[in-house]
């Protein structure tokens, strides 16, 4: 029977179990957050420097249906200045990026900005503070996963991305999990609502 996780991937973490060549060799994986059954696999990837919720399974089949781009994944940035109406706009409708050499245009996205900053635990590498000028929160929601893709569209509209969290993929939620915290999911298929 296979299993099913969620995960609260803290920063400086790889998305994965296995160290994968020489530059990696140091890198801390998920493997050192529980202890996962044999074939555990991340359901696509949060880069070493974004945190949050990251799926895990052993399924394979759930892993592909998850990341299609069927299933929504919601992020909250923390982003340099304070982001604008028009930026907001031009977030939500798609914006020009860098795919691997060549310009991509993202699919348009529910994109809003927070009023307050959320409730989430406090990184362990400090960002920059108020000082060095404003910040802002933004929550964007995808169903497309682009290499650094938020990172990118946050960027191309001016205000570049601080700090990224992804706080929900379908319907599951990062809740109440702390860094490194990680919660057995029993129906992955019904909670996503993908039955």
């Amino acid at each position: 029977m296979h299993k099913h996780f969620k995960i609260y991937k803290p920063y400086g973490y790889l998305s994965q179990f296995v160290n994968n060549g020489q530059k990696q060799h140091r890198k801390k994986l998920l493997g050192e957050l529980g202890d996962f059954p044999e074939g555990i696999m991340s359901v696509g990837r949060l880069d070493e420097k974004s945190e949050g919720l990251l799926l895990l399974t052993t399924n394979g089949k759930t892993s592909d249906l998850i990341n299609s781009s069927k299933v929504e994944k919601e992020y909250y940035a923390q982003v340099d200045g304070d982001i604008d109406e028009a930026a907001v706009l031009k977030l939500s409708e798609g914006v020009e990026i860098g795919l691997h050499g060549k310009k991509y245009i993202t699919k348009p996205c529910n994109v809003f900005k927070l009023q307050t900053a959320p409730d989430l635990p406090e990184r362990w590498k400090k960002l920059r503070n108020e000082r060095h000028g404003p910040t802002s929160w933004v929550s964007i929601t995808l169903t497309e996963g682009k290499f650094r893709q938020v990172r990118k569209m946050t960027s191309a509209v001016g205000f570049p991305t601080l700090r990224l969290v992804r706080v929900r993929v379908g319907t599951i939620h990062l809740a109440n999990l702390q860094p490194g915290d990680s919660l057995e999911v029993l129906d992955i298929e019904s909670v996503l609502d993908l039955s």
